[in-house]
Parts: structure tokens; C-alpha cells; sequence
């Protein structure tokens, strides 16, 4: 799961946005830093990484990559399950426009910001103000997301490249997400993620 997905899932469960947001920029045992709401989220925001890593679905999925790409598809499908997420959010939260949702997030994340790693801050100021949230529905803005890492880590340049798999499996992808991102939805709602 990517930022969306986890927003998401923290709302549905009453998790801290803040925390489900900013957990892939903290190390180590987050309680001696953030508020208790917080550091709740940072975790809820790693066992949805482990489980989502450990889904069947998921499993299948990377097996579509290339030998050249799978490394990095992880990274591919997360952004991938947002952009499913995005493309079909009023099915999933009819209750809340896909605007009206990310402007609460939003909201929610700008308390913690100046406390926040500096390259948490960094990601703020193109987040919201370029409304990636919304932009993940479309597939070119998908191959710019991916090509973005791609440039900024080197040891992810294969994420550039992983786009084709990812266009050539969409369907089959978009599959798989409507089995298991439900399911997700239920356990959030549920608190048992």
C-alpha cells in the first residue's frame, strides 16, 4: 500500500493519519518521539505493509514482473494498489469525495509537520499542493511517480522500467485489487489490522 491506501485504511480504523503517513520516514521504536495517537498509526502503517507483502494476491502479482523488475515490485505495486484506489474511490468510499477526503487529510498532517523528518516535510510540499492523491487514477502520472524514485535512488532505477509490466498486467492487477483491498477495508473497520 501507498499514501492513499493508508490514509484510507487509518480512517476507516480511526488511526492517526499523521502517523499512518509519516511511518515509512521513522526508524526504530517511534514511542519515544510522537504521541501515543501517533506512534499507534506508525504501527498499524507497518502491519498493513507486512500483511499486504504477505497476500496471496500480492505474491501472484510479482510474479508478472520481468527478471529485470521484480526486484522492485514491491515498491511498484503499492504505488499500483493506489492508483486502483484513486480510479475507483467512490465505489470504495461512496460516503466521501476523493477532494474532500485528501483536504482532511491534509488537514489532519499539518500539526505534526513541524516535527517532522525533513524529508517528510519535503514530500508535504508536493502531496497536497500537486494533488498526487487524485493523480494517482491516471496512469502517466503512475510512470511519473515511478520514474521520480527511479531518478532519486539509483538502486531503484528499475522502477522506471517496472510501468510496462504494470501496463501490461492491468487488468489482472486491477483483479487482484478488487479481491483483496475489501478485505483490508473490513479489517480496518473491524480494528484488526
Amino acid at each position: 500500500m501507498n499514501f492513499l491506501a493508508h490514509l484510507h485504511l487509518a480512517s476507516l480504523a480511526g488511526s492517526s493519519l499523521p502517523g499512518n503517513l509519516i511511518a515509512d520516514f521513522v526508524r526504530g521504536n517511534p514511542g519515544d518521539d510522537w504521541p501515543a495517537d501517533v506512534t499507534a498509526g506508525i504501527f498499524m502503517h507497518r502491519r498493513i505493509d507486512a500483511m499486504t507483502d504477505g497476500l496471496a494476491q500480492v505474491h501472484i502479482a510479482r510474479t508478472w514482473f520481468r527478471p529485470q523488475t521484480r526486484r522492485v515490485s514491491p515498491i511498484s505495486l503499492d504505488v499500483m494498489w493506489d492508483h486502483f484506489l484513486s480510479r475507483h474511490w467512490a465505489r470504495f468510499s461512496p460516503d466521501e469525495p476523493l477532494t474532500q477526503f485528501v483536504a482532511r487529510a491534509e488537514a489532519a498532517i499539518a500539526p505534526i509537520l513541524p516535527l517532522a523528518p525533513e524529508r517528510f516535510v519535503n514530500l508535504n510540499h508536493y502531496l497536497w499542493p500537486e494533488r498526487w492523491l487524485e493523480r494517482y487514477a491516471d496512469m502517466d502520472f503512475i510512470a511519473r511517480v515511478l520514474n521520480g524514485m527511479a531518478s532519486r535512488r539509483p538502486k531503484l532505477a528499475a522502477l522506471s522500467d517496472s510501468w510496462h509490466d504494470l501496463n501490461e498486467h492491468y487488468a489482472a492487477l486491477e483483479q487482484l485489487f478488487n479481491e483483496f483491498y475489501p478485505q483490508m477495508m473490513e479489517l480496518a473497520r473491524t480494528k484488526q489490522l
